[in-house]
């Protein structure tokens, strides 16, 4: 066990995934932290039951997952204040034996280093097509890295030094806190280590749609924030949901009312793009294809979500949490 490492888990209703989560932490770090937002499952006395710190997030204000990991550092600090490192992950992941050891040792032998994440994978990609799809974006090349996700370890000092998540964020504060820590000298790495097994249960449609919705509206915002140069965060993400989700339909509506049908032809360049993408793949052949097509599709509920974002800055209002479970 290392006592320089503190832990933050959050989560809500993840019953038997949350104990899997903490269960593979307790013995392996020296504080951990359950932040809870509302759950109304067991989940607060299972984790207090296997002597973990537990904190209920005050649900008066609105949620959003970055003001719940800054609640449970901020538990943590407390707790131990002369704490090291901190692992932040979700309450539907379990950490993979020797991560942390793993994650503490490239950190103590890269001190430009502030955040390492390593390979997290999918517990059932089998069962879905819209898992599977949670698993291939998942796989992000090993060395250093513009960004992380909500699984990694990060250096207390450097975290608390760019006052942690930016809290209002309904989605993408993990690159955003990036953004932040890299321009002020601070590395971010990938490691080809094993790091969590994520339990993702989306087995629907409308799953997929509201995750790949809500990626869309992170894009927007990520570039409201960072989007001028040098950074130019998710400039170009948030181009392309523009390009192909709204963009090129309008082309081929107006074209038609010019040319007949015929103006209808642009609408190729969707099976084209798809083609294009699943050549450049190296899955197998159906792997390919299926990923192309859900990559292609999926501007479209990034443009929705980057139109959400719009409007909420025209005066409609903050957007809400955007939830796919």
């Amino acid at each position: 066990m290392s006592s320089a490492i503190g832990v933050v888990v959050i989560g809500r209703n993840e019953g038997e995934r949350l104990e899997r989560c903490l269960a593979s932490l307790v013995g392996a770090a020296g504080k951990i932290v359950y932040v809870d937002s509302g759950s109304t499952d067991a989940s607060v006395p299972m984790a207090q039951g296997l002597g973990v710190e537990v904190v209920a997030l005050d649900m008066s204000r609105p949620f959003t997952a970055a003001r719940a990991r800054n609640e449970g550092f901020a538990c943590l600090q407390r707790l131990q204040p002369d704490i090291r490192f901190v692992q932040f992950v979700d309450g539907d992941c379990e950490v993979v034996d020797d991560w942390l050891a793993k994650a503490q040792a490239f950190l103590c032998e890269h001190p430009a280093v502030a955040v390492v994440c390593g390979r997290r994978r999918e517990r059932f990609p089998q069962r879905s097509i819209y898992n599977r799809m949670c698993d291939l974006e998942w796989d992000t090349p090993v060395g250093e890295a513009k960004a992380c996700g909500g699984d990694a370890l990060m250096r207390a000092d450097a975290f608390a030094a760019v006052k942690g998540f930016r809290a209002d964020l309904i989605a993408g504060e993990e690159p955003e806190l990036c953004v932040r820590l890299r321009a002020i000298g601070w590395k971010v790495w990938r490691l080809g280590e094993e790091m969590t097994l994520h339990d993702a249960a989306m087995t629907h449609f409308s799953q997929w749609w509201q995750r790949t919705l809500r990626g869309g509206h992170a894009f927007a915002e990520g570039a409201f924030l960072h989007g001028a140069s040098p950074e130019r965060h998710w400039r170009q993400e948030s181009r392309r949901a523009w390009l192909w989700g709204l963009a090129i339909p309008v082309a081929s509506v107006v074209a038609s009312l010019l040319f007949g049908w015929v103006g209808l032809l642009v609408l190729l360049v969707y099976p084209l793009q798809v083609l294009r993408l699943a050549r450049r793949g190296h899955l197998s052949a159906r792997e390919n294809w299926l990923h192309a097509g859900f990559l292609v599709l999926g501007k479209f509920p990034e443009m929705f979500g980057q139109f959400k974002f719009l409007l909420s800055r025209l005066g409609a209002g903050k957007t809400s949490l955007i939830e796919y479970k």
